[in-house]
């Protein structure tokens, strides 16, 4: 009885379509944060009689055969890379990224992560890091007498100071493309690392080489569409449901079977 082993396969599959919805639920407020979506491809056919194979002696040629199919497997969860909207914070130290491309920023390990997430913060020694602590690429640090901060849309970042009028450079920010976003991998803590299938990161200052722009005193928000994914839920619960009742009528089929006398 093959469909009970599809069947599993099926409930499988929106069991992970559901996983991946309660994530995108989960991340409604995260900062820059881009829905997933769960893709499914179906299993190896077993060939029962191939299209094409002479039924006859005559020669006659099946036109369409017998290929029974084993069930589906998830293929991938895909990033749906949009531009969630921009809300105004009024922090001197929140940007968003208007475009493509990612922040960067130096992990502890000394390796590079890349982030859409904005939020950035000051350090006790000046420095310009994540939430999280992590300083951006390259780093800048601002004078403890700084008055305020302002960054461009190109990514120059100045100091303004009580006791002069014109302000000072302290360095710029750069952004960081790929040539698949889809391929890079995620860690936690709106962080990506480059993969192999993203493809080397593209540095480049801001409104270069195709990249986005930068907005101080904004914050990105998340992409998720709440109505989309609630409807998407209530599809694969159903789903869910209808290869159970398949797994339900296999199995009185097979208890019918061992009621023969």
């Amino acid at each position: 009885m093959r469909a009970l082993q599809i069947a599993a396969t099926g409930m499988a599959a929106q069991q992970m379509r559901v996983e991946v919805i309660s994530n995108n639920l989960a991340n409604m407020s995260t900062t820059g944060y881009n829905a997933r979506r769960a893709e499914f491809a179906d299993l190896h056919y077993q060939q029962l009689t191939r299209p094409g194979t002479i039924s006859s002696a005559d020669g006659t040629v099946v036109p369409a055969g017998v290929q029974l199919g084993l069930g589906v497997r998830p293929a991938s969860v895909t990033v749906n890379v949009a531009q969630g909207s921009l809300s105004a914070t009024g922090g001197d130290l929140d940007i968003a990224v208007e475009g493509l491309g990612y922040l960067e920023v130096t992990l502890p390990s000394g390796l590079s992560a890349y982030t859409r997430d904005g939020a950035l913060k000051r350090s006790a020694d000046g420095l310009i890091v994540t939430s999280d602590g992590y300083p951006l690429a390259p780093g800048i640090t601002i004078p403890s007498d700084a008055r305020s901060v302002s960054i461009s849309a190109s990514g120059e970042v100045y100091a303004y100071f009580t006791d002069r009028v014109q302000p000072e450079q302290l360095g710029q920010l750069t952004l960081a493309g790929f040539t698949n976003e889809k391929g890079l991998e995620a860690t936690g803590s709106n962080l990506f690392l480059e993969t192999s299938a993203s493809g080397p990161a593209l540095i480049a200052a801001p409104g270069e080489n195709g990249l986005g722009t930068l907005r101080q005193g904004f914050l990105e928000d998340s992409s998720v569409d709440a109505v989309r994914e609630i409807t998407d839920l209530i599809e694969a619960q159903r789903g869910y449901e209808l290869n159970a009742k398949v797994i339900t009528a296999a199995d009185q089929m097979l208890g019918a079977t061992t009621q023969l006398r």
